[in-house]
Protein backbone atom coordinates (compact mmCIF):
# COMPACT_ATOMS: atom_id res chain seq x y z
CA UNK A 1 0.00 0.00 0.00
CA UNK A 2 0.86 3.67 0.09
CA UNK A 3 3.13 5.03 2.81
CA UNK A 4 1.03 6.79 5.48
CA UNK A 5 2.91 10.08 5.00
CA UNK A 6 2.21 10.12 1.26
CA UNK A 7 -1.56 10.44 1.52
CA UNK A 8 -1.97 14.07 2.66
CA UNK A 9 0.64 15.28 0.13
CA UNK A 10 -1.00 13.38 -2.72
CA UNK A 11 -4.45 14.61 -1.69
CA UNK A 12 -3.15 18.17 -1.58
CA UNK A 13 -1.62 17.79 -5.06
CA UNK A 14 -4.91 16.42 -6.40
CA UNK A 15 -6.83 19.22 -4.76
CA UNK A 16 -4.51 21.76 -6.36
CA UNK A 17 -4.95 20.10 -9.74
CA UNK A 18 -8.72 20.17 -9.31
CA UNK A 19 -8.52 23.85 -8.45
CA UNK A 20 -6.43 24.51 -11.57
CA UNK A 21 -9.02 22.75 -13.73
CA UNK A 22 -11.87 24.79 -12.21
CA UNK A 23 -9.94 28.07 -12.52
CA UNK A 24 -8.96 27.24 -16.09
CA UNK A 25 -12.57 26.45 -16.99
CA UNK A 26 -13.80 29.65 -15.32
CA UNK A 27 -11.28 31.73 -17.20
CA UNK A 28 -12.16 30.01 -20.50
CA UNK A 29 -15.87 30.70 -19.94
CA UNK A 30 -15.31 34.35 -18.98
CA UNK A 31 -13.06 35.03 -21.97
CA UNK A 32 -15.19 33.06 -24.44
CA UNK A 33 -17.09 36.00 -26.00
CA UNK A 34 -13.77 37.71 -26.68
CA UNK A 35 -12.35 34.61 -28.35
CA UNK A 36 -15.56 34.12 -30.30
CA UNK A 37 -15.54 37.64 -31.76
CA UNK A 38 -11.82 37.29 -32.47
CA UNK A 39 -12.41 34.08 -34.45
CA UNK A 40 -15.19 35.66 -36.53
CA UNK A 41 -12.85 38.56 -37.33
CA UNK A 42 -10.04 36.08 -38.13
CA UNK A 43 -12.18 34.27 -40.73
CA UNK A 44 -13.02 37.67 -42.23
CA UNK A 45 -16.70 37.88 -41.28
CA UNK A 46 -17.59 41.59 -41.21
CA UNK A 47 -21.39 41.90 -40.91
CA UNK A 48 -21.33 45.58 -39.90
CA UNK A 49 -20.26 48.53 -42.04
CA UNK A 50 -17.16 50.53 -41.08
CA UNK A 51 -17.64 53.91 -39.43
CA UNK A 52 -15.70 57.10 -40.04
CA UNK A 53 -13.52 58.10 -37.10
CA UNK A 54 -10.38 60.13 -36.55
CA UNK A 55 -6.94 58.81 -35.82
CA UNK A 56 -4.34 60.27 -33.44
CA UNK A 57 -3.34 62.86 -36.02
CA UNK A 58 -6.92 63.98 -36.51
CA UNK A 59 -7.22 62.46 -39.98
CA UNK A 60 -10.44 60.76 -41.00
CA UNK A 61 -10.11 56.99 -40.96
CA UNK A 62 -12.52 54.12 -41.56
CA UNK A 63 -12.84 51.92 -38.49
CA UNK A 64 -14.39 48.46 -38.39
CA UNK A 65 -16.60 47.75 -35.37
CA UNK A 66 -14.68 46.92 -32.18
CA UNK A 67 -15.36 44.08 -29.80
CA UNK A 68 -18.37 45.63 -27.99
CA UNK A 69 -20.23 46.61 -31.17
CA UNK A 70 -19.58 43.20 -32.69
CA UNK A 71 -20.67 41.38 -29.50
CA UNK A 72 -23.88 43.46 -29.48
CA UNK A 73 -24.55 42.33 -33.06
CA UNK A 74 -24.16 38.66 -32.02
CA UNK A 75 -26.60 39.22 -29.13
CA UNK A 76 -29.12 40.82 -31.55
CA UNK A 77 -28.91 37.79 -33.84
CA UNK A 78 -28.59 34.95 -31.32
CA UNK A 79 -29.50 36.36 -27.90
CA UNK A 80 -27.12 36.57 -24.92
CA UNK A 81 -26.55 32.81 -24.93
CA UNK A 82 -25.25 33.20 -28.47
CA UNK A 83 -22.05 34.74 -27.11
CA UNK A 84 -21.18 31.33 -25.68
CA UNK A 85 -21.55 29.28 -28.86
CA UNK A 86 -18.87 26.55 -28.93
CA UNK A 87 -18.13 26.90 -25.21
CA UNK A 88 -18.69 23.24 -24.25
CA UNK A 89 -15.96 21.75 -26.50
CA UNK A 90 -13.69 24.63 -25.50
CA UNK A 91 -14.15 23.80 -21.79
CA UNK A 92 -13.40 20.13 -22.48
CA UNK A 93 -10.33 21.19 -24.47
CA UNK A 94 -9.12 23.51 -21.70
CA UNK A 95 -9.67 20.80 -19.05
CA UNK A 96 -7.81 18.19 -21.10
CA UNK A 97 -4.97 20.65 -21.58
CA UNK A 98 -4.67 21.38 -17.83
CA UNK A 99 -4.86 17.70 -16.83
CA UNK A 100 -2.31 16.67 -19.50
CA UNK A 101 0.17 19.32 -18.39
CA UNK A 102 -0.17 18.10 -14.81
CA UNK A 103 0.30 14.46 -15.81
CA UNK A 104 3.35 15.17 -17.98
CA UNK A 105 4.85 17.23 -15.14
CA UNK A 106 4.35 14.28 -12.78
CA UNK A 107 5.68 11.70 -15.23
CA UNK A 108 8.75 13.74 -16.19
CA UNK A 109 9.71 15.93 -13.24
CA UNK A 110 12.61 18.35 -13.78
CA UNK A 111 15.43 16.67 -11.82
CA UNK A 112 16.48 19.72 -9.88
CA UNK A 113 14.04 22.55 -10.04
CA UNK A 114 16.77 24.98 -9.02
CA UNK A 115 15.80 28.26 -10.53
CA UNK A 116 18.35 30.47 -12.14
CA UNK A 117 20.02 32.63 -9.50
CA UNK A 118 22.43 35.56 -9.72
CA UNK A 119 25.18 33.37 -8.27
CA UNK A 120 25.25 31.10 -11.31
CA UNK A 121 27.89 31.78 -13.89
CA UNK A 122 26.66 32.56 -17.42
CA UNK A 123 27.06 28.99 -18.70
CA UNK A 124 25.23 27.40 -15.75
CA UNK A 125 22.34 29.83 -15.83
CA UNK A 126 21.91 29.44 -19.60
CA UNK A 127 22.00 25.65 -19.22
CA UNK A 128 19.22 25.88 -16.60
CA UNK A 129 17.08 28.11 -18.83
CA UNK A 130 17.49 25.72 -21.77
CA UNK A 131 16.59 22.76 -19.53
CA UNK A 132 13.52 24.49 -18.08
CA UNK A 133 12.36 25.65 -21.52
CA UNK A 134 12.78 22.18 -23.06
CA UNK A 135 10.69 20.74 -20.22
CA UNK A 136 8.03 23.43 -20.66
CA UNK A 137 8.03 22.84 -24.43
CA UNK A 138 7.43 19.11 -23.99
CA UNK A 139 4.48 19.78 -21.64
CA UNK A 140 3.05 22.37 -24.01
CA UNK A 141 3.35 20.16 -27.12
CA UNK A 142 1.78 17.10 -25.48
CA UNK A 143 -1.11 19.11 -24.02
CA UNK A 144 -1.64 20.87 -27.39
CA UNK A 145 -1.86 17.53 -29.25
CA UNK A 146 -4.30 16.09 -26.68
CA UNK A 147 -6.58 19.14 -26.58
CA UNK A 148 -6.46 20.05 -30.30
CA UNK A 149 -9.33 17.82 -31.55
CA UNK A 150 -11.76 19.63 -29.22
CA UNK A 151 -10.24 22.97 -30.17
CA UNK A 152 -11.11 22.16 -33.82
CA UNK A 153 -14.70 21.25 -32.85
CA UNK A 154 -15.06 24.43 -30.79
CA UNK A 155 -13.80 26.60 -33.70
CA UNK A 156 -16.19 24.95 -36.12
CA UNK A 157 -19.16 25.38 -33.78
CA UNK A 158 -18.34 29.10 -33.48
CA UNK A 159 -17.94 29.88 -37.18
CA UNK A 160 -21.35 28.35 -37.90
CA UNK A 161 -22.58 31.83 -36.98
CA UNK A 162 -21.43 33.00 -40.43
CA UNK A 163 -23.52 30.63 -42.55
CA UNK A 164 -26.17 29.85 -39.88
CA UNK A 165 -25.36 26.12 -40.16
CA UNK A 166 -26.12 23.49 -37.53
CA UNK A 167 -23.70 20.87 -38.83
CA UNK A 168 -21.70 20.68 -35.57
CA UNK A 169 -23.92 20.71 -32.50
CA UNK A 170 -22.99 18.31 -29.70
CA UNK A 171 -19.43 17.28 -28.89
CA UNK A 172 -20.04 13.57 -29.59
CA UNK A 173 -21.94 14.08 -32.84
CA UNK A 174 -19.18 16.45 -33.99
CA UNK A 175 -16.53 13.81 -33.20
CA UNK A 176 -18.49 11.23 -35.24
CA UNK A 177 -18.99 13.65 -38.11
CA UNK A 178 -15.33 14.69 -38.42
CA UNK A 179 -14.19 11.07 -38.17
CA UNK A 180 -16.63 10.01 -40.91
CA UNK A 181 -15.86 12.90 -43.28
CA UNK A 182 -12.14 13.52 -42.73
CA UNK A 183 -10.80 10.51 -40.84
CA UNK A 184 -8.48 10.77 -37.85
CA UNK A 185 -6.42 13.56 -39.45
CA UNK A 186 -9.48 15.81 -39.46
CA UNK A 187 -9.01 16.26 -35.72
CA UNK A 188 -5.51 17.62 -36.20
CA UNK A 189 -5.94 20.22 -38.94
CA UNK A 190 -4.09 23.38 -38.01
CA UNK A 191 -2.04 21.59 -35.34
CA UNK A 192 1.39 22.22 -36.92
CA UNK A 193 1.21 26.05 -37.02
CA UNK A 194 -0.16 26.06 -33.45
CA UNK A 195 2.71 23.92 -32.17
CA UNK A 196 5.29 25.94 -34.12
CA UNK A 197 3.84 29.13 -32.65
CA UNK A 198 3.96 27.65 -29.13
CA UNK A 199 7.56 26.48 -29.50
CA UNK A 200 8.85 29.75 -31.02
CA UNK A 201 6.95 31.70 -28.35
CA UNK A 202 8.44 29.69 -25.46
CA UNK A 203 12.03 29.81 -26.65
CA UNK A 204 12.00 33.48 -27.68
CA UNK A 205 10.25 34.52 -24.50
CA UNK A 206 12.46 32.57 -22.07
CA UNK A 207 15.78 33.29 -23.80
CA UNK A 208 15.06 37.01 -24.31
CA UNK A 209 13.94 37.38 -20.70
CA UNK A 210 17.06 35.51 -19.57
CA UNK A 211 19.47 37.67 -21.58
CA UNK A 212 17.77 40.91 -20.54
CA UNK A 213 17.83 39.86 -16.88
CA UNK A 214 21.46 38.76 -17.12
CA UNK A 215 22.96 41.59 -19.11
CA UNK A 216 20.62 44.57 -18.92
CA UNK A 217 19.42 44.53 -15.29
CA UNK A 218 22.16 45.60 -12.90
CA UNK A 219 22.34 43.65 -9.62
CA UNK A 220 23.32 46.79 -7.73
CA UNK A 221 19.97 48.33 -8.64
CA UNK A 222 17.61 48.19 -5.65
CA UNK A 223 14.55 47.08 -7.67
CA UNK A 224 16.46 44.46 -9.73
CA UNK A 225 14.38 41.49 -8.53
CA UNK A 226 11.09 43.31 -9.19
CA UNK A 227 12.17 44.23 -12.72
CA UNK A 228 13.34 40.66 -13.34
CA UNK A 229 9.97 39.23 -12.39
CA UNK A 230 8.24 41.51 -14.92
CA UNK A 231 10.66 40.91 -17.80
CA UNK A 232 9.16 37.56 -18.77
CA UNK A 233 5.63 39.01 -18.66
CA UNK A 234 6.56 41.96 -20.91
CA UNK A 235 8.52 39.68 -23.25
CA UNK A 236 5.47 37.42 -23.43
CA UNK A 237 3.30 40.27 -24.71
CA UNK A 238 5.91 41.33 -27.27
CA UNK A 239 6.64 37.81 -28.53
CA UNK A 240 2.95 36.87 -28.71
CA UNK A 241 2.50 39.65 -31.26
CA UNK A 242 5.29 38.13 -33.37
CA UNK A 243 3.88 34.60 -33.19
CA UNK A 244 0.27 35.73 -33.79
CA UNK A 245 0.28 34.71 -37.50
CA UNK A 246 0.84 31.06 -36.47
CA UNK A 247 -2.27 31.22 -34.28
CA UNK A 248 -4.28 32.84 -37.08
CA UNK A 249 -3.18 30.28 -39.69
CA UNK A 250 -3.86 27.40 -37.27
CA UNK A 251 -7.38 28.66 -36.57
CA UNK A 252 -8.16 29.25 -40.25
CA UNK A 253 -6.92 25.77 -41.17
CA UNK A 254 -9.19 24.27 -38.48
CA UNK A 255 -12.31 25.62 -40.22
CA UNK A 256 -11.09 25.59 -43.84
CA UNK A 257 -13.01 23.57 -46.41
CA UNK A 258 -15.01 21.56 -43.84
CA UNK A 259 -18.38 22.28 -45.43
CA UNK A 260 -19.04 25.50 -43.52
CA UNK A 261 -19.47 28.82 -45.30
CA UNK A 262 -16.76 30.50 -43.19
CA UNK A 263 -14.16 28.09 -44.59
CA UNK A 264 -15.09 28.47 -48.26
CA UNK A 265 -14.86 31.27 -50.87
CA UNK A 266 -15.38 34.24 -50.68
CA UNK A 267 -14.05 33.97 -47.09
CA UNK A 268 -11.09 31.79 -48.05
CA UNK A 269 -10.03 29.49 -50.86
CA UNK A 270 -9.62 25.80 -50.03
CA UNK A 271 -6.03 25.69 -48.76
CA UNK A 272 -3.81 22.74 -49.66
CA UNK A 273 -1.57 23.25 -46.60
CA UNK A 274 -0.96 25.71 -43.78
CA UNK A 275 1.94 27.20 -45.79
CA UNK A 276 -0.49 27.90 -48.65
CA UNK A 277 -2.76 29.63 -46.12
CA UNK A 278 0.18 31.67 -44.74
CA UNK A 279 1.22 32.78 -48.24
CA UNK A 280 -2.34 33.73 -49.14
CA UNK A 281 -2.75 35.88 -46.01
CA UNK A 282 0.70 37.37 -46.45
CA UNK A 283 -0.08 38.41 -50.05
CA UNK A 284 -3.26 40.10 -48.76
CA UNK A 285 -1.42 41.81 -45.91
CA UNK A 286 -3.74 40.01 -43.50
CA UNK A 287 -1.33 38.02 -41.29
CA UNK A 288 -2.38 40.02 -38.22
CA UNK A 289 -6.13 40.03 -38.87
CA UNK A 290 -7.96 39.83 -35.56
CA UNK A 291 -4.91 40.60 -33.41
CA UNK A 292 -6.54 43.80 -32.17
CA UNK A 293 -10.25 44.02 -31.37
CA UNK A 294 -10.46 47.67 -30.35
CA UNK A 295 -9.14 49.95 -33.07
CA UNK A 296 -9.56 48.08 -36.31
CA UNK A 297 -8.74 50.06 -39.41
CA UNK A 298 -10.75 49.04 -42.47
CA UNK A 299 -8.40 47.67 -45.13
CA UNK A 300 -9.76 49.87 -47.91
CA UNK A 301 -7.72 51.34 -50.75
CA UNK A 302 -7.75 55.15 -50.37
CA UNK A 303 -9.11 55.60 -53.91
CA UNK A 304 -12.43 53.87 -53.06
CA UNK A 305 -13.42 56.30 -50.34
CA UNK A 306 -12.86 59.99 -51.02
CA UNK A 307 -13.74 60.86 -47.40
CA UNK A 308 -12.28 64.31 -47.13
Amino acid sequence: GRAPGAAPGAARAEGAEGLFVVLGAGLAAASHPLLYVKLLVQVGHEPLPPTVGRNVLGRKVLYLPGFFTYARHIVEVDGKRGLFRGLTPRLVSSTLSTITRGSVKKAFPLEDMEHVSNKDDVKTSLRKVVKETSHEMMMQCVSRVVSHPLHVISMRCMVQFVGREVKYSGVFSAIGRIFKEEGILGFFVGLVPHILGDVIFLWCCNLLAHFINTYAVDDNFSQASVIRSYTKFVMGIAVSMLTYPFLLVGDLMAVNNCGLRAGLPPYAPAFTSWIHCWRYLSAQGQLFRGSSLLFRRAPVPAACFPID
